[in-house]
């Protein structure tokens, strides 16, 4: 089986192939997570140069159509090259092209095509009727959890009969490592010793967060939090809930923007990641933690119910309920499982080979049911 992954959002202009990986990891990290199954990849990028390279043993097409203003115009320019390459299955990344992927199904009618969601949104209802007509060239749609797929199929933007997968939208490459040297190397501390990554936005919920951990606190006096964290238009907010509260003096450790690397390592140091999202497509940092052996306390949303087992792994709570947010936490602390059966959940369920597994039976299904192997 020959599958083409291709994502239709054109790469920066002035971007070098190597710099748009740098920029865009998924861009590999996804077709590897599918070949890891055994299946031949390729990768198709609209861009503003023409680019072909191939990396552990995916063919990249770096394909201009930059001058290819009509859909249909760039639609019959990616179906000729899937058409050269002889690709048996279409892998669509995101659900903000429809129009364009139309395209590409209207000359080539038999390829059966698999969309993946990346935090996408149901499109406005105006626009509705046109994607509904679009997207019946779907012969299935992957989300992190199934239930993502809701509010798209209530808009009738998918037809009922419409396969939904469950995949989730990436993997991670951090190890388990070494707790107690990871501590030594960062200075993290702590019983629990919790970390945090993810931006101070609103979507994030730190107020809530912080709410929890102070409650948590007033029974684990050995609690601390450590927060990494990239924009911060809260930082304001937090600061002064921080100040606000005895509970969390000392307690609450604001990291800051931090490299990639030492993210890993921060991971293999905690004993909790807490997340407090309000939604997410996958949560990235999640996998991390699980990755590197940490127990998730993170909100009963449909991707994280998913990633952990539908709460099997950590510990679940309502969004935006301090108060149960607190219970989770000092459940966590209580009885902690070893770090190696996380890992071991991680590795059969969420693993590169894992989500390739994934990827290979849907792949295998969508061909099944439209068209074949030339």
């Amino acid at each position: 089986m020959h599958v083409a992954q291709i994502n239709i959002l054109p790469s920066p202009q002035g971007l070098t192939a190597e710099e748009v990986f740098k920029l865009w990891p998924s861009m590999a990290d996804i077709p590897e997570a599918a070949a890891s199954s055994g299946i031949r990849m390729s990768f198709i990028q609209a861009a503003g140069h023409t680019e072909q390279m191939t990396r552990q043993g995916i063919d990249y097409h770096f394909n201009d159509v930059s001058s290819l203003k009509a859909v249909i115009d760039r639609g019959h320019r990616f179906a000729r090259l899937l058409n050269d390459i002889k690709a048996d299955v279409l892998h669509v990344h995101g659900l903000g092209f429809p129009q364009d992927v139309f395209a590409i199904a209207h000359h080539l009618p038999q390829l059966p095509i698999l969309f993946q969601d990346h935090a996408d949104h149901v499109p406005r209802w105006w626009r509705r009727l046109h994607w509904r007509r679009w997207y019946r060239c779907a012969a299935g749609v992957a989300f992190t959890a199934a239930d993502m797929a809701g509010p798209f199929m209530d808009a009738g933007v998918f037809a009922p009969s419409t396969p939904l997968f469950e995949v989730p939208e990436s993997s991670s490459r951090f190890t388990l490592g070494d707790h107690h040297g990871a501590r030594a190397d960062t200075g993290l501390y702590g019983d629990p010793c919790i970390v945090w990554v993810g931006h101070l936005t609103p979507g994030k919920d730190p107020l809530t967060m912080l709410d929890g951990v102070a409650r948590a606190a007033s029974q684990r006096p050995g609690l601390q939090l450590w927060c990494a964290f990239g924009t911060s238009p809260l930082m304001d907010d937090v600061k002064r809930r921080i100040a606000s509260d005895l509970r969390l003096h000392g307690r609450v450790h604001l990291l800051g923007n931090v490299p990639h690397a030492r993210v890993e390592r921060l991971m293999q140091a905690a004993d909790v990641f807490v997340s407090a999202s309000l939604s997410e497509s996958c949560g990235y940092a999640l996998l991390e933690a699980m990755a590197c052996g940490a127990l998730p306390v993170v909100t009963d949303i449909p991707a994280f119910r998913t990633l952990t087992g539908g709460g099997r792994i950590g510990e679940l709570y309502p969004c935006g309920d301090p108060v149960k947010l607190a219970e989770a936490l000092l459940r966590a602390s209580h009885s902690r499982p070893k770090r190696a059966h996380i890992r071991a959940h991680f590795d059969e369920a969420l693993s590169f080979h894992a989500v390739g597994r994934k990827w290979a039976g849907a792949y295998e299904h969508v061909l099944q049911h439209r068209g074949g192997i030339r």
